[in-house]
Parts: C-alpha cells; sequence; structure tokens
C-alpha cells in the first residue's frame, strides 16, 4: 500500500510539474501604457530589419496585386509599438501591426501593390515606431512592369 501511495504521488509531482511549463504570456498594454512607449525615450527599443528594408521584385505583371512583407524584430529591451505604417502612393497599401511586440519577439510588415504603371516603378513604406537611434524606418520595393 505505501508504494502505492509514493508511485502515485511520484505521477502527480511529474504531472503538477508540466503543467505548470507553460510559456509566459505578455499582458497587453493599456493605452496610457502605449502612449508613453510612444513618447518618452527612455520607452524606446531597438528594430531589426530581417529581411532586407529594399527589395527587387524583378519583372511583374500589369495590374496583378502582389503582396510585400518585410520582417522585423525586437532586438532591444523594451516592448516595440510599431505607431503607424503609410505609403507613398494609392497603388500600395500597407498593414500596421497592431499589437506590440515583446523583447526578441518578430513580426511582419505587409503591403499590397496594385501592379499599376509602366516601366519601372521604385515604392515607398515609412514605418514609425519607438526606435533609437530614429523612430522613422524607410522600406522600398521595385521592379520592372511589362
Amino acid at each position: 500500500m505505501k508504494k502505492i501511495l509514493i508511485m502515485l504521488a511520484a505521477v502527480l509531482l511529474i504531472v503538477a510539474c508540466k503543467s505548470n511549463d507553460k510559456k509566459a504570456v505578455a499582458a497587453p498594454l493599456t493605452k496610457e501604457e502605449k502612449e508613453k512607449a510612444k513618447t518618452d525615450s527612455a520607452n524606446f527599443t531597438t528594430i531589426e530589419w530581417i529581411d532586407a528594408p529594399s527589395k527587387n521584385l524583378g519583372t511583374l505583371k500589369k495590374d496583378q496585386e502582389i503582396e510585400i512583407t518585410y520582417r522585423f524584430k525586437n532586438s532591444g529591451d523594451k516592448m516595440l509599438i510599431i505607431e503607424d505604417v503609410t505609403a507613398g502612393c494609392g497603388c500600395t497599401i500597407p498593414e500596421k501591426p497592431q499589437q506590440p511586440f515583446a523583447p526578441g519577439e518578430e513580426g511582419l510588415i505587409k503591403a499590397k501593390f496594385n501592379g499599376s504603371g509602366n516601366g519601372s516603378i521604385t515604392k515607398q513604406i515609412t514605418v514609425i515606431a519607438n526606435t533609437l537611434p530614429k523612430k522613422d524606418h524607410v522600406l522600398s520595393f521595385s521592379g520592372e512592369i511589362k
């Protein structure tokens, strides 16, 4: 009987330990915390562009919509907040990530280009974030529309 109780206790201990191994998830930031992170340079972080910030898409088909993605990583020690993502013209529609990114976390900036134009094109996307040494980051893509 004693052996059964010891084995049962050992099994319960193992199960209890495994259930506590869940990855911790950061709590969402409040509106006030987001605003402070955007304006107080003590809350600024750094960003690393995993993909090159300038892409050559090669030959593109006229009026064919394409999606461009730029991967990034929060390389600092504070929460990364993407404040705004804008395009230089109406033919490119960027998507702004809504959630903040914890230190070490990766994310995507996506944009859709409608394929308008003729010949060589170069389009820019501006990303504004709570980053040092600058808040503005210019991403671009180019190609040849046939």
